[in-house]
């Protein structure tokens, strides 16, 4: 599964562009709880090594690439998340021998959906419905659910406008406009030094925001300033936002994930990974600018497909000593913790069915996020692979050096990157376990610390405020912690116990801040007091803290907040050193890379991922592994060979009656080209007449190494068809409505 980005990060610091939490990235899959606390789904990733030492390894192949000379470096064909304003016409004319014009790009984009839960989407009526993944709403069918209605059990289909239900704390946002903003930007930043630039960036960030966005009525537009190039051109992104997204259709879960975790990443796939939101605003559904037309004609092996979505985040722009790190110590690190996790996950589910339910999607999460950051482990530990990322940065640095004036101009920036390598290896563990995963899969303390934070910046001028606490920020956020959604408080525990004890682990039991996190009891009994004893699971509780500001958070005896307003020092004081050693001086140095970047490519090549609108191009395509060709697509009879019976191989109730109802020769699900990566869930699979024929769930095995490097022969998207969700609503569902409301063909 690949998903996306989620709410205010509680911490900006390593760099949450939009899932970036200190290096971390954004996962494949639902949310990320493998120390999310923070942030909502937009997260979990994957990632070392047998070859020599780290720094033997970057360096030595380096200068052995150098030595034998390179071509020049381009986007491979098909490879590439284009900014729409940036779109490689003439590329890609000349690799599909068609390209999209002005006309066709303005439509897609207006009618390409951006989701909260980190997922992309699109309009596919004019009546407001919007396509996107069955995994992408599963967080809101488990809020809807309760343990006499499991909607996951048994899926939801609204057959009236009123029966549609409202998914609390989902959003869409509809991107209406961009504009380049870097050249403010940079002049803040003149003369700043590195330790500042980091706070600096983020005062004139919050200045442009809300200074785009006043007088537009904040419920319905947003605007965010948005850093590309790795701080080589910033730009203003402008939104029309829909906060009343609710849900229309969704599969139960032996339909959306069938094949469940042993087929995830993988392919031959089968699953109905698909579902229906509708926009509304002011009591009725909204009617977009434009919708993507639905087509039940499926591309044809070799034809042009479009993914319009949002990648989350990826890492292509990072230097080989940065990879190294990502490779030998976050990766290794994390994953060690979330497997932890996912024991604790599964021995909860096993004691009974109300917590095998739920436990489900915190289950999910976890399983989807390890498994996709093991196979990003195993990518960056793949000397082919690797020797990729080593042969670029050769190439460019063997291009400064040629030209002696931008050598001049830039410096070293990689040194300076190794040395801040350094201490960032030093504050690593204190930062990741006090601030940007503090609080694991618990809901409450990540409430509890943004009420607190929120009570504090708020009472300060914007320009001395932490980043993330401007006025806009703040007003989303407040909406989120006011939504009313489930709460479970043995996951809480659960959740509170493991990083309790990590940070007791990691960090050593004597260190001052552990102890003020524990005090004179064991991490599983401060767990069991704070998740046991908070009443921030009820809105009126949020509400009142909200509104009474920094006099009410501070007179509240609630146990969660007493302990965030108690451990919040040792959290900001690492999250300041983080900014001044880390994200400051990296944030210099890689604009330096960038300004070479620029100078030797151009905007020839593509900007790293950052959770905004991007479209790639590819084809319909199968590939060959190990000696054997994997078919490009499968069909819904399939599905019928093989379910086993047995899960998750199991056929969905309503599936197994309906069988003599469907055509079997249906595509099911097909694999393309298009270059993807976590966030691009939910995005329309578009042919160059426009209309929509899939929606992007996941990628291949192969694909799991894109968050660094694209790979062509092997990467691959997967997308359900429309031709299969149209006979599953047809002929399953008996969602008539729906298929006249698409006008399916």
């Amino acid at each position: 599964m690949v998903v996306g980005a989620g709410p205010l990060p509680l911490s900006p610091p390593a760099h949450w562009t939009l899932r970036q939490d200190g290096a971390c990235f954004a996962p494949r899959g639902r949310r990320a709880p493998a120390f999310a606390g923070i942030t909502k789904e937009m997260f979990a990733m994957k990632m070392p090594s047998d070859a020599p030492t780290t720094g033997q390894c970057a360096w030595f192949g380096l200068a052995a690439v150098a030595m034998i000379g390179l071509a020049p470096l381009s986007a491979k064909a098909e490879e590439g998340m284009w900014t729409f304003e940036n779109f490689p016409t003439a590329r890609a004319q000349a690799d599909l021998g068609w390209a999209p014009d002005a006309g066709w790009l303005q439509r897609v984009q207006s009618s390409a959906v951006r989701l909260s839960s980190g997922c992309s989407a699109s309009f596919v009526s004019g009546s407001g419905l919007v396509l996107t993944n069955w995994h992408c709403v599963s967080d809101c069918v488990a809020s809807l659910s309760s343990a006499r209605n499991d909607l996951a059990a048994k899926g939801f289909l609204a057959r009236t406008l009123a029966e549609e239900k409202t998914c609390p704390g989902v959003s869409g946002d509809v991107l209406l406009s961009t504009a380049d903003v870097t050249a403010r930007v940079n002049a803040a930043l003149d003369g700043v030094s590195p330790a500042e630039r980091a706070t600096a960036r983020a005062n004139v960030i919050s200045a442009i925001e809300e200074e785009a966005c006043t007088g537009k009525d904040n419920q319905k537009y947003r605007c965010d300033v948005v850093s590309l190039y790795r701080g080589g051109r910033y730009s203003l992104y402008t939104y029309r936002t829909y906060k009343d997204m609710r849900l229309s259709f969704a599969p139960e879960t032996a339909a959306g994930f069938f094949g469940g975790d042993p087929d995830n990443f993988n392919f031959p796939r089968f699953a109905l990974d698909a579902a229906f939101l509708r926009a509304w605003e002011d009591g009725r559904p909204v009617t977009p600018v434009t919708h993507l037309p639905w087509s039940t004609t499926v591309p044809a092996q070799g034809d042009p497909v479009l993914v319009a979505g949002n990648p989350g985040s990826t890492q292509r722009l990072l230097t080989v000593r940065q990879l190294a790190f990502t490779r030998d110590w976050l990766l290794p690190t994390r994953q060690l913790v979330r497997s932890e996790l996912r024991g604790m996950i599964a021995q909860y589910r096993s004691l009974g069915r109300e917590q095998r339910r739920s436990g489900e999607a915190a289950s999910f999460g976890i399983e989807n996020s390890w498994k996709a950051q093991n196979g990003q482990m195993r990518a960056l530990m793949d000397p082919e692979f690797f020797a990729i990322k080593q042969r670029e940065e050769a190439d460019l640095r063997a291009r400064v050096a040629a030209d002696p004036e931008l050598a001049a101009e830039i410096g070293d920036p990689w040194a300076d990157i190794e040395a801040i390598l350094v201490r960032q290896q030093a504050l690593f563990y204190r930062h990741d376990f006090l601030e940007a995963r503090a609080g694991s899969i618990s809901e409450l303390y990540g409430v509890a610390r943004q009420i607190v934070r929120m009570a504090a910046e708020a009472e300060k001028p914007a320009a001395q405020r932490i980043p993330g606490y401007s006025d806009t920020a703040m007003r989303s956020a407040r909406t989120r912690l006011l939504e009313v959604t489930p709460v479970y408080r043995d996951l809480e525990r659960i959740g509170l116990t493991l990083w309790l004890t990590k940070a007791q682990e990691y960090l050593g039991a004597d260190d001052p801040a552990v102890r003020t996190l524990l005090g004179n009891v064991s991490a599983v009994e401060q767990a069991t007091r704070l998740a046991t004893g908070t009443r921030l699971n009820e809105a009126r509780v949020r509400r009142a803290l909200l509104d009474g500001g920094q006099a009410a958070v501070l007179a509240s005896t609630d146990p969660m907040i007493r302990f965030v307003l108690a451990n919040d020092a040792a959290a900001r004081e690492i999250a300041a050193q983080w900014r001044r050693e880390v994200v400051g001086p990296t944030d210099a140095a890689a604009q330096k890379i960038a300004t070479a970047r620029f100078r030797v490519y151009g905007d020839a090549l593509y900007p790293d991922a950052t959770f905004t609108l991007r479209l790639s191009y590819g084809r319909a395509m199968g590939w060959s592994a190990q000696g054997q060709d994997v078919p490009y697509v499968t069909t819904i009879g399939g599905l019928f060979q093989r379910a086993t019976g047995a899960y998750p191989f199991n056929l969905a109730p309503s599936w197994a009656s309906a069988r003599g109802r469907l055509d079997p020769v249906t595509p099911f699900n097909i694999v393309s080209t298009n270059d993807i990566i976590g966030g691009n869930s939910g995005s329309p699979l578009i042919n160059r007449n426009g209309e929509v024929v899939g929606a992007v769930f996941d990628g291949n095995i192969h694909s799991l190494g894109g968050d660094f490097a694209y790979d062509g022969r092997t990467n691959r998207s997967v997308s359900v068809t429309t031709a299969a969700i149209t006979e599953a609503l047809r002929h399953v569902y008996g969602a008539d409505h729906l298929v006249t409301e698409l006008a399916a063909r």
